[in-house]
């Protein structure tokens, strides 16, 4: 069967579906992302201020790095040309003072007039006074410091024994030990038996275990509390060597000093 459409007859149309175009797309924006892009922002303006600073401060900045640079190679420069000369010519002008110093206290008989030229020079070389003033701060100055405290012990000047041993410093312990005691027979010698105490106890605990030295200057100490009316302190210091260094010198003679401090 035949279909006929009508004279002006037009089909419906079908509606298109209409589009909100008013639709907002719904973006979740993560806490973290915002966080880092507002660390990112800080840097941004941190580093901007940074390059800001620099750029107005460049000649003071250049200037402190020079400044550093100059100090550092200035402390090389002297330790090279400077320090290292100071300490051989020193050692050199030490040598002579050294050899008479060695035969005075081994016991030569010019002992006196050794130690003398080992305090003023002799041979064209400075003596030890000189050595120490003019090169202080070597290790040559502070041995001539030493030198000078054992030389001015022995000829008896006892107060610039003093002022000179008090000047030495050494990481030698035996050394350092018989510097502290000669300061104390200095005292001795001075009658300032409370100060030679003082020292000899000093120079005794220095080393425990030292069977020269500690037997050595326990003797000194007791001998000097004893002189001063302690017995009770010179028992402790007589006592020690007894029970500890029996076969010391100084044990030879200890049970009568003992018997005298009871």
């Amino acid at each position: 069967m035949a279909t006929f459409n009508k004279r002006g007859y037009k089909a419906p149309k079908e509606k298109a579906e209409k589009v909100d175009e008013t639709f907002i797309e719904d973006i979740n924006v993560d806490e973290k992302d915002s966080a880092t892009a507002k660390a990112f922002d800080t840097l941004d303006q941190s580093a901007s201020k940074a390059e800001d600073f620099i750029a107005k401060n460049q000649k003071v900045i250049l200037g402190g790095l020079l400044a550093v640079v100059v100090v550092v190679v200035g402390y090389f420069a002297y330790d090279k040309f400077i320090a290292e000369p100071n300490q051989q010519e020193a050692a050199e002008e030490l040598f002579v003072a050294q050899q008479n110093f060695q035969k005075a206290v081994d016991g030569d008989v010019k002992a006196d007039s050794l130690f003398n030229l080992v305090l003023n020079g002799s041979e064209g070389k400075f003596g030890v006074l000189k050595i120490a003033e003019k090169y202080s701060g070597t290790d040559a100055a502070n041995q001539a410091n030493y030198m000078a405290g054992i030389a001015y012990l022995n000829t008896g000047k006892y107060a610039e024994a003093i002022a000179s041993l008090e000047k030495f410093n050494s990481k030698d312990v035996t050394l350092s030990i018989l510097a502290k005691g000669a300061i104390g027979d200095a005292y001795a010698q001075q009658n300032k038996q409370k100060e030679a105490l003082e020292f000899y106890v000093k120079a005794a605990d220095a080393s425990q275990t030292n069977d020269f030295t500690r037997p050595r200057y326990l003797m000194k100490a007791g001998k000097t509390a004893l002189a001063m009316g302690n017995k009770a302190e010179a028992l402790k210091y007589f006592t020690d060597i007894k029970e500890n260094f029996d076969t010391a010198p100084e044990a030879q003679q200890v049970d009568a000093l003992i018997g005298l401090s009871q």
